[in-house]
């Protein structure tokens, strides 16, 4: 089981959950289900029946990850010691709401976005829950979007603060391919035509506009088509994008569009555990 989860049961368990323990036999196995009380995709629901089964639950029948779901749906069957499902409950259910609510966003922005421009990929960034950044890119790939970078080591990404640090476009990207493996791809934030020009000319593998209006953004696309640089490179928008916004910028000739409220702005699903 993954540390992470291990830490979630063990500071919700605390000392050991005494209404349970007080109430119920030690041996008495029961049936539970999970119901959903809202409509969405499913995600994490394999994740879910990992902790289950490593707590010796039995899996009766579930659905999977990636479904359409609707109110009143039975997500998950399980039965087995009763004392061991209360004790899994809020943790099983806090992750799965939350990975099947980054989902349904997701989903819906990636549905909006294909419906103007089917090339652009939808991404998310690491504006994730601290602890759950794992969970929430998961979450992110079951709702159809690209889930970027995983972490730090995943590849080269100068941000606007490393430039400032260095200097300049030009150097930052020079000092990443000095100092870098040849396997990293080299990304690195623009914010204006011209630095888009000398991002390409010096060998970024993918230029990020960032906080770029939709005429901002084109008005680089254009510079680096006008210098015969556009092919060589995939092009990121990012920065200010929402759900509100996107669609203002599907139609540009872009590769990825990332938004961090993919994870920081999405509601959690409502689902419940019922045992009869």
């Amino acid at each position: 089981m993954d540390d992470i989860i291990k830490f979630m049961l063990e500071e919700d368990e605390g000392f050991g959950d005494i209404t349970s323990n007080a109430l119920i036999p030690q041996d008495k196995v029961f049936y539970a289900k999970l119901i959903s009380k809202d409509e969405g995709i499913l995600a994490g629901i394999e994740i879910i029946k990992e902790i289950f089964l490593e707590y010796g639950i039995d899996i009766l029948s579930s659905k999977n990850d990636g479904d359409e779901i609707k109110k009143g749906d039975i997500l998950l069957e399980i039965e087995g010691n009763a004392r061991k499902i209360l004790l899994l409950e809020r943790t099983a259910l806090n992750l799965l709401m939350r990975m099947s609510g980054v989902a349904t966003k997701t989903h819906r922005v990636v549905s909006s976005v294909k419906e103007v421009n089917d090339k652009v990929r939808v991404a998310g960034t690491r504006k994730t829950a601290p602890a759950l950044q794992k969970y929430d890119k998961i979450a992110i790939s079951i709702g159809g979007g690209d889930p970027h970078r995983y972490g730090l080591d995943d590849m080269v990404l100068i941000k606007d603060n490393h430039i400032a640090v260095v200097g300049s476009v030009k150097d930052a990207l020079r000092l990443a391919k000095e100092n870098v493996s040849f396997s990293k791809k080299i990304e690195i934030e623009v914010e204006s035509a011209d630095d888009a020009v000398i991002a390409a000319e010096n060998g970024a593998d993918i230029i990020m506009f960032d906080n770029m209006s939709p005429k901002e953004a084109q008005d680089s696309l254009d510079a680096l088509i006008d210098n015969d640089l556009r092919n060589g490179v995939l092009i990121e928008i990012s920065g200010g994008i929402t759900e509100d916004n996107i669609l203002d910028y599907a139609p540009l000739d872009v590769d990825i569009i990332s938004l961090g409220s993919l994870t920081h702005q999405a509601s959690s699903l409502n689902f419940s555990l019922d045992m009869d």
